[in-house]
Protein backbone atom coordinates (compact mmCIF):
# COMPACT_ATOMS: atom_id res chain seq x y z
CA UNK A 1 0.00 0.00 0.00
CA UNK A 2 1.32 3.30 -0.97
CA UNK A 3 1.50 6.29 1.11
CA UNK A 4 -1.09 7.77 -0.73
CA UNK A 5 -3.69 4.91 -0.10
CA UNK A 6 -2.55 5.16 3.66
CA UNK A 7 -3.82 9.28 4.03
CA UNK A 8 -7.31 7.98 2.51
CA UNK A 9 -8.38 7.29 5.51
CA UNK A 10 -10.53 9.09 7.43
CA UNK A 11 -9.10 11.30 10.43
CA UNK A 12 -12.47 13.10 11.69
CA UNK A 13 -15.85 12.90 12.50
CA UNK A 14 -18.13 11.36 9.75
CA UNK A 15 -19.77 13.88 7.76
CA UNK A 16 -23.26 13.30 6.05
CA UNK A 17 -22.49 12.90 2.99
CA UNK A 18 -25.72 10.27 1.42
CA UNK A 19 -28.66 11.83 3.18
CA UNK A 20 -29.35 9.27 6.33
CA UNK A 21 -26.81 10.65 8.68
CA UNK A 22 -28.86 13.30 9.10
CA UNK A 23 -31.75 11.72 10.22
CA UNK A 24 -29.56 9.69 12.92
CA UNK A 25 -27.87 12.85 13.92
CA UNK A 26 -31.38 14.51 14.85
CA UNK A 27 -32.29 10.93 16.34
CA UNK A 28 -29.27 10.83 18.36
CA UNK A 29 -29.46 14.94 19.89
CA UNK A 30 -33.16 14.00 20.74
CA UNK A 31 -32.26 10.69 22.45
CA UNK A 32 -28.94 12.74 24.45
CA UNK A 33 -32.04 15.68 25.51
CA UNK A 34 -34.52 13.13 26.49
CA UNK A 35 -31.71 11.54 28.67
CA UNK A 36 -30.39 14.93 30.40
CA UNK A 37 -34.31 15.44 30.73
CA UNK A 38 -34.33 12.74 32.81
CA UNK A 39 -31.37 13.21 34.71
CA UNK A 40 -32.50 16.42 35.42
CA UNK A 41 -35.70 15.41 36.84
CA UNK A 42 -34.30 12.44 39.00
CA UNK A 43 -31.97 15.65 40.21
CA UNK A 44 -34.81 18.06 40.70
CA UNK A 45 -36.87 14.59 42.45
CA UNK A 46 -33.84 14.30 45.07
CA UNK A 47 -33.50 18.14 45.69
CA UNK A 48 -37.45 17.95 46.39
CA UNK A 49 -37.23 15.43 48.67
CA UNK A 50 -34.37 17.30 50.62
CA UNK A 51 -36.03 20.80 50.46
CA UNK A 52 -39.35 18.85 51.90
CA UNK A 53 -37.99 17.24 54.75
CA UNK A 54 -35.84 20.24 55.34
CA UNK A 55 -38.56 22.32 56.02
CA UNK A 56 -40.41 19.74 57.86
CA UNK A 57 -37.64 19.25 60.04
CA UNK A 58 -36.66 23.00 61.05
CA UNK A 59 -39.36 23.41 64.14
CA UNK A 60 -37.71 20.12 65.84
CA UNK A 61 -34.19 20.62 65.00
CA UNK A 62 -34.44 24.70 66.48
CA UNK A 63 -36.79 23.49 69.36
CA UNK A 64 -33.55 21.04 70.33
CA UNK A 65 -30.58 21.85 68.60
CA UNK A 66 -28.27 19.13 68.07
CA UNK A 67 -29.05 17.59 71.20
CA UNK A 68 -31.71 16.10 68.72
CA UNK A 69 -29.37 13.75 67.72
CA UNK A 70 -28.11 12.41 71.23
CA UNK A 71 -30.72 12.67 73.16
CA UNK A 72 -32.69 9.57 74.18
CA UNK A 73 -35.70 10.28 75.48
CA UNK A 74 -38.92 9.85 73.35
CA UNK A 75 -42.05 11.23 74.80
CA UNK A 76 -44.55 12.66 72.88
CA UNK A 77 -46.50 13.62 76.47
CA UNK A 78 -43.98 16.26 77.71
CA UNK A 79 -42.88 17.00 73.82
CA UNK A 80 -39.75 15.81 74.38
CA UNK A 81 -37.88 14.15 71.48
CA UNK A 82 -34.42 12.80 70.72
CA UNK A 83 -33.24 10.02 67.81
CA UNK A 84 -30.06 8.25 69.39
CA UNK A 85 -32.01 5.54 69.78
CA UNK A 86 -33.70 5.16 66.22
CA UNK A 87 -30.42 6.08 64.95
CA UNK A 88 -28.64 3.04 66.95
CA UNK A 89 -31.28 0.16 66.10
CA UNK A 90 -31.02 1.83 62.50
CA UNK A 91 -27.27 0.82 62.59
CA UNK A 92 -27.05 -2.34 64.84
CA UNK A 93 -29.75 -3.30 62.47
CA UNK A 94 -27.81 -2.96 58.99
CA UNK A 95 -24.75 -4.12 60.56
CA UNK A 96 -26.10 -7.36 61.85
CA UNK A 97 -27.53 -7.40 57.99
CA UNK A 98 -24.41 -7.32 56.69
CA UNK A 99 -22.73 -9.83 58.94
CA UNK A 100 -25.37 -12.06 58.28
CA UNK A 101 -25.92 -11.53 54.15
CA UNK A 102 -22.79 -10.56 52.76
CA UNK A 103 -21.36 -14.44 53.36
CA UNK A 104 -24.20 -16.18 52.60
CA UNK A 105 -24.66 -14.34 49.45
CA UNK A 106 -21.12 -14.70 48.04
CA UNK A 107 -21.29 -18.22 48.92
CA UNK A 108 -24.60 -18.68 46.94
CA UNK A 109 -22.90 -16.75 44.26
CA UNK A 110 -19.86 -18.80 44.49
CA UNK A 111 -21.71 -21.61 44.48
CA UNK A 112 -24.14 -20.64 41.16
CA UNK A 113 -21.27 -20.29 39.24
CA UNK A 114 -18.41 -21.92 39.77
CA UNK A 115 -19.76 -25.15 41.54
CA UNK A 116 -23.10 -25.78 40.85
CA UNK A 117 -23.84 -28.62 38.24
CA UNK A 118 -25.16 -27.18 34.97
CA UNK A 119 -28.66 -29.04 35.33
CA UNK A 120 -29.35 -27.37 38.95
CA UNK A 121 -27.54 -23.60 38.30
CA UNK A 122 -30.99 -22.02 36.24
CA UNK A 123 -33.03 -23.44 39.05
CA UNK A 124 -30.92 -21.98 42.25
CA UNK A 125 -30.92 -18.65 40.44
CA UNK A 126 -34.25 -18.47 39.61
CA UNK A 127 -35.19 -18.91 43.33
CA UNK A 128 -32.69 -16.65 44.74
CA UNK A 129 -34.41 -14.02 42.42
CA UNK A 130 -37.68 -14.70 43.44
CA UNK A 131 -36.99 -13.91 47.25
CA UNK A 132 -36.29 -10.49 45.95
CA UNK A 133 -40.23 -10.44 44.91
CA UNK A 134 -41.53 -11.29 48.42
CA UNK A 135 -43.27 -7.93 49.97
CA UNK A 136 -41.82 -6.89 52.89
CA UNK A 137 -45.07 -7.26 54.79
CA UNK A 138 -44.63 -11.21 53.78
CA UNK A 139 -41.11 -10.98 55.43
CA UNK A 140 -42.32 -9.59 58.71
CA UNK A 141 -45.23 -12.01 59.38
CA UNK A 142 -43.22 -14.87 58.99
CA UNK A 143 -40.48 -13.09 61.77
CA UNK A 144 -43.25 -12.22 63.62
CA UNK A 145 -44.65 -15.56 63.96
CA UNK A 146 -42.51 -17.89 63.15
CA UNK A 147 -38.96 -16.65 64.00
CA UNK A 148 -39.82 -14.86 66.76
CA UNK A 149 -40.65 -17.54 68.63
CA UNK A 150 -38.22 -19.59 67.22
CA UNK A 151 -35.40 -17.19 68.72
CA UNK A 152 -37.29 -16.83 71.72
CA UNK A 153 -37.66 -20.75 72.32
CA UNK A 154 -34.34 -22.21 71.15
CA UNK A 155 -31.66 -18.80 70.36
CA UNK A 156 -31.76 -16.56 72.92
CA UNK A 157 -31.37 -18.91 76.00
CA UNK A 158 -28.40 -20.38 73.78
CA UNK A 159 -26.58 -17.29 73.56
CA UNK A 160 -27.49 -16.04 76.90
CA UNK A 161 -26.41 -19.35 78.28
CA UNK A 162 -22.94 -19.72 76.67
CA UNK A 163 -21.96 -15.84 76.43
CA UNK A 164 -24.07 -13.78 78.37
CA UNK A 165 -20.99 -14.23 81.38
CA UNK A 166 -18.29 -13.31 79.09
CA UNK A 167 -16.56 -9.90 80.16
CA UNK A 168 -17.23 -7.11 77.48
CA UNK A 169 -19.29 -9.58 75.06
CA UNK A 170 -21.54 -11.10 76.99
CA UNK A 171 -23.59 -7.73 77.46
CA UNK A 172 -24.61 -8.28 74.11
CA UNK A 173 -26.02 -11.09 75.13
CA UNK A 174 -27.86 -10.62 78.60
CA UNK A 175 -31.69 -9.98 79.21
CA UNK A 176 -34.70 -12.11 79.13
CA UNK A 177 -35.22 -13.78 75.72
CA UNK A 178 -38.22 -12.08 74.30
CA UNK A 179 -38.07 -13.18 70.85
CA UNK A 180 -38.41 -9.91 69.12
CA UNK A 181 -35.62 -6.76 69.17
CA UNK A 182 -32.51 -6.21 67.55
CA UNK A 183 -30.95 -9.14 66.37
CA UNK A 184 -34.23 -10.63 65.39
CA UNK A 185 -35.01 -7.18 62.99
CA UNK A 186 -31.04 -7.91 61.66
CA UNK A 187 -31.48 -11.37 60.99
CA UNK A 188 -34.90 -10.70 58.83
CA UNK A 189 -32.40 -7.83 57.39
CA UNK A 190 -30.22 -10.04 56.58
CA UNK A 191 -32.51 -12.88 55.08
CA UNK A 192 -34.32 -9.65 52.97
CA UNK A 193 -30.93 -8.52 51.53
CA UNK A 194 -29.77 -11.85 50.41
CA UNK A 195 -31.14 -11.79 46.83
CA UNK A 196 -29.34 -8.64 46.18
CA UNK A 197 -26.27 -8.60 47.17
CA UNK A 198 -26.57 -12.64 45.29
CA UNK A 199 -27.78 -11.37 42.14
CA UNK A 200 -25.98 -8.85 41.85
CA UNK A 201 -22.67 -10.74 42.83
CA UNK A 202 -23.34 -13.56 40.53
CA UNK A 203 -23.57 -11.33 37.43
CA UNK A 204 -20.23 -9.67 38.08
CA UNK A 205 -18.29 -13.60 39.07
CA UNK A 206 -20.36 -14.52 35.63
CA UNK A 207 -18.20 -11.07 33.68
CA UNK A 208 -15.12 -13.09 34.45
CA UNK A 209 -13.13 -14.25 31.32
CA UNK A 210 -12.63 -18.04 30.53
CA UNK A 211 -9.69 -17.14 29.52
CA UNK A 212 -8.19 -15.97 32.94
CA UNK A 213 -9.95 -19.42 34.87
CA UNK A 214 -8.43 -21.43 32.12
CA UNK A 215 -5.02 -19.75 32.41
CA UNK A 216 -4.74 -20.53 36.57
CA UNK A 217 -6.64 -23.98 36.17
CA UNK A 218 -3.54 -24.92 33.43
CA UNK A 219 -0.98 -23.79 36.25
CA UNK A 220 -2.50 -26.47 38.29
CA UNK A 221 -4.90 -24.01 40.75
CA UNK A 222 -7.21 -25.47 42.60
CA UNK A 223 -10.85 -24.51 42.18
CA UNK A 224 -10.88 -22.73 45.79
CA UNK A 225 -7.37 -21.09 44.95
CA UNK A 226 -8.94 -19.60 41.22
CA UNK A 227 -11.73 -18.42 43.06
CA UNK A 228 -9.63 -16.57 45.88
CA UNK A 229 -6.82 -15.59 43.46
CA UNK A 230 -8.72 -14.93 40.44
CA UNK A 231 -12.49 -14.84 40.58
CA UNK A 232 -12.97 -12.38 43.21
CA UNK A 233 -9.99 -10.24 42.85
CA UNK A 234 -11.61 -9.46 39.22
CA UNK A 235 -14.95 -8.88 40.36
CA UNK A 236 -14.44 -6.48 43.39
CA UNK A 237 -15.87 -3.56 42.36
CA UNK A 238 -18.68 -4.99 41.97
CA UNK A 239 -19.14 -7.19 44.70
CA UNK A 240 -18.59 -3.62 46.68
CA UNK A 241 -21.70 -2.21 44.64
CA UNK A 242 -23.68 -4.93 45.36
CA UNK A 243 -22.73 -4.96 49.32
CA UNK A 244 -23.54 -0.75 49.46
CA UNK A 245 -27.07 -2.21 47.59
CA UNK A 246 -27.74 -4.49 50.01
CA UNK A 247 -26.63 -2.15 52.77
CA UNK A 248 -29.14 0.56 51.19
CA UNK A 249 -31.93 -1.52 51.18
CA UNK A 250 -31.02 -2.94 55.00
CA UNK A 251 -31.22 1.03 56.32
CA UNK A 252 -34.71 1.61 54.88
CA UNK A 253 -36.88 -1.48 55.21
CA UNK A 254 -39.31 -0.78 57.21
CA UNK A 255 -42.08 -2.84 57.36
CA UNK A 256 -40.50 -6.58 58.14
CA UNK A 257 -38.53 -4.14 61.22
CA UNK A 258 -41.52 -2.60 62.39
CA UNK A 259 -43.22 -6.17 63.19
CA UNK A 260 -39.93 -7.81 65.00
CA UNK A 261 -38.38 -5.13 66.58
CA UNK A 262 -40.80 -4.48 69.62
CA UNK A 263 -40.39 -0.41 68.82
CA UNK A 264 -38.74 0.87 72.11
CA UNK A 265 -36.86 4.05 72.18
CA UNK A 266 -34.32 3.30 74.13
CA UNK A 267 -30.81 1.81 73.45
CA UNK A 268 -29.54 -1.11 75.13
CA UNK A 269 -26.27 -2.35 74.64
CA UNK A 270 -27.67 -6.32 74.63
CA UNK A 271 -29.05 -7.04 70.83
CA UNK A 272 -31.40 -9.40 72.70
CA UNK A 273 -33.51 -6.57 73.78
CA UNK A 274 -36.36 -4.00 71.85
CA UNK A 275 -35.61 -1.34 69.78
CA UNK A 276 -36.55 0.70 67.11
CA UNK A 277 -35.18 1.80 64.27
CA UNK A 278 -35.81 5.46 61.97
CA UNK A 279 -37.91 3.78 59.39
CA UNK A 280 -40.16 2.01 61.95
CA UNK A 281 -40.63 4.61 64.23
CA UNK A 282 -41.78 7.10 61.40
CA UNK A 283 -44.33 4.59 60.20
CA UNK A 284 -45.29 3.55 63.50
CA UNK A 285 -46.00 6.89 64.78
CA UNK A 286 -46.62 9.40 62.32
CA UNK A 287 -50.68 8.83 62.22
CA UNK A 288 -50.22 9.60 66.08
CA UNK A 289 -48.88 12.75 65.80
CA UNK A 290 -50.85 15.33 67.13
CA UNK A 291 -48.49 18.28 67.58
CA UNK A 292 -46.08 20.36 65.19
CA UNK A 293 -43.26 19.51 67.17
CA UNK A 294 -44.19 15.79 67.22
CA UNK A 295 -44.55 15.64 63.39
CA UNK A 296 -41.40 17.82 63.51
CA UNK A 297 -39.87 15.46 65.26
CA UNK A 298 -40.64 12.48 62.54
CA UNK A 299 -39.40 14.64 59.62
CA UNK A 300 -35.82 14.84 61.40
CA UNK A 301 -35.50 11.80 61.49
CA UNK A 302 -36.71 11.14 57.82
CA UNK A 303 -33.57 13.76 57.29
CA UNK A 304 -31.32 11.84 59.15
CA UNK A 305 -32.11 8.80 57.14
CA UNK A 306 -31.48 10.95 54.27
CA UNK A 307 -28.09 12.09 55.04
CA UNK A 308 -27.13 8.47 56.68
CA UNK A 309 -28.17 6.87 53.08
CA UNK A 310 -26.42 9.53 51.62
CA UNK A 311 -23.35 9.27 53.29
CA UNK A 312 -23.01 5.58 52.86
CA UNK A 313 -23.64 5.73 49.53
CA UNK A 314 -20.85 8.89 48.60
CA UNK A 315 -18.15 6.29 50.90
CA UNK A 316 -19.23 3.39 48.34
CA UNK A 317 -18.66 5.88 45.35
CA UNK A 318 -15.44 6.93 46.82
CA UNK A 319 -14.49 3.42 47.33
CA UNK A 320 -14.78 2.38 43.82
CA UNK A 321 -13.21 5.22 42.61
CA UNK A 322 -9.95 4.39 44.75
CA UNK A 323 -10.10 0.57 43.96
CA UNK A 324 -10.70 1.65 40.16
CA UNK A 325 -7.58 4.43 40.63
CA UNK A 326 -5.51 1.83 41.94
CA UNK A 327 -6.43 -0.93 39.27
CA UNK A 328 -4.98 1.68 36.50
Amino acid sequence: MSGAEENTFPTGPATPDDGTAGPRSWIGKAFSSVSLSAAIIVMLSLGGVMYTLSIGAAPALKEFGLGFLTAEVWNPVTSQFGAAAPIAGTLETALIAMLIGVPISVGIAIFLTELCPEKLRHGFAITIELLAGIPSIIYGIWGLFVLAPYMQRHIQPFLIDRFGDIPIIGNLFQGPPYGIGILTAGLILGVMVLPFITTVTRDVFLTVPSLQRESAYALGATTTEVIWNVVIPYSKVGMLGAIMLGLGRALGETMAVTFVIGNAHRISASILAPGTTISASIANEFTEATTPIYTSSLFALGLILFVITFIVLSVAQYMLHRIKKAEG
